[in-house]
């Protein structure tokens, strides 16, 4: 029994030496006026190789935070370390969208999300400060999130992704916080059109961002994801397109974000930026 016991701890310690590392951090944003929580995962080869990394921003759903993808996905470090890259998980609030808010000007996700997180986050970490070098994706709201920043701010990301994304959230004006953020749909139908990434999509001029995205067929927002998907084909714009089964959960995400930070590690090794 020692020496089993021995044996079990040997191999459980071997496991947390190599594991990716996990920071919990504070970044005030001068847009909101707060500090905003982020995750910041770092492979297990950063605390002991010089080199920079690219980083991968992976953003949380609705009523969600900071926290939700390491406690909720189960071989997200494993996954970060086998890739090799730094993943930052920031904090959206409850229901931001991450969009900067024209109702509510406290609720600037937009500029706290694409400026100033990843300021901060190169300042700080051995990353490589280039469009080429971040990608952005997330699950529902933060699916609409991830490809709503990198395509307003294709200076900044270089790749995007999105799981099971609320991309057009308009058939749903009474749901999430939506209205709350960006008034009645109604009365504010234009500002409802400029903020849903169905229609984002359209100013895109192809190879202007490397693009994957997916939703599970069982899922209330594969209609909309299709939809997109069929845009991004009218307008000839290449992208990676998945439908699998599967529904609005983890047990869906967890299983989607493997081949996602794979899909990123073909573009940061593309760009030269990995090897």
């Amino acid at each position: 029994m020692k020496r089993l016991s021995f044996a079990l701890l040997f191999t459980m310690a071997c496991f947390f030496v190599k594991a990716a590392n996990v920071d919990t951090i504070a970044i005030y944003s001068k847009s909101m006026h707060k500090n905003v929580k982020c995750i910041v995962i770092t492979p297990s080869k950063y605390a002991t190789d010089t080199a920079h990394l690219p980083v991968v921003y992976l953003l949380h759903g609705y009523s969600g935070n900071y926290s939700d993808w390491v406690l909720n996905a189960s071989d997200l470090l494993q996954t970060i370390d086998e890739n090799g890259f730094i993943v930052v998980c920031p904090d959206g609030a409850f229901g931001s969208w991450y969009f900067d808010s024209p109702v509510d000007t406290s609720m600037k996700y937009e500029t706290n999300v694409a400026l100033e997180i990843p300021e901060y986050i190169d300042a700080h970490y051995r990353t490589i400060a280039s469009r080429k070098a971040r990608a952005i994706t997330g699950l529902s709201m933060g699916g609409h999130g991830a490809l709503y920043l990198a395509m307003k701010h294709t200076d900044i990301f270089g790749a995007a992704g999105s799981m099971s994304g609320g991309v057009d959230f308009r058939p749903f004006p009474d749901n999430w916080d939506i209205k709350k953020y960006l008034g009645e749909y109604a009365l504010h139908k234009d500002v409802w059109d400029k903020n849903v990434v169905v229609n984002l999509a359209g100013s895109l001029q192809n190879d202007e961002l490397k693009l994957i995205f997916d939703c599970g067929v069982n899922d209330f927002f594969i209609q909309v994801n299709r939809d997109l998907h069929k845009k991004l084909l009218d307008n000839k714009i290449d992208h990676d397109y998945i439908e699998r089964p599967g529904e609005h959960n983890w047990v869906y995400w967890n299983n989607s974000i493997k081949y996602q930070l794979l899909f990123f590690r073909r573009y940061f090794i593309d760009n030269k930026i990995m090897n």
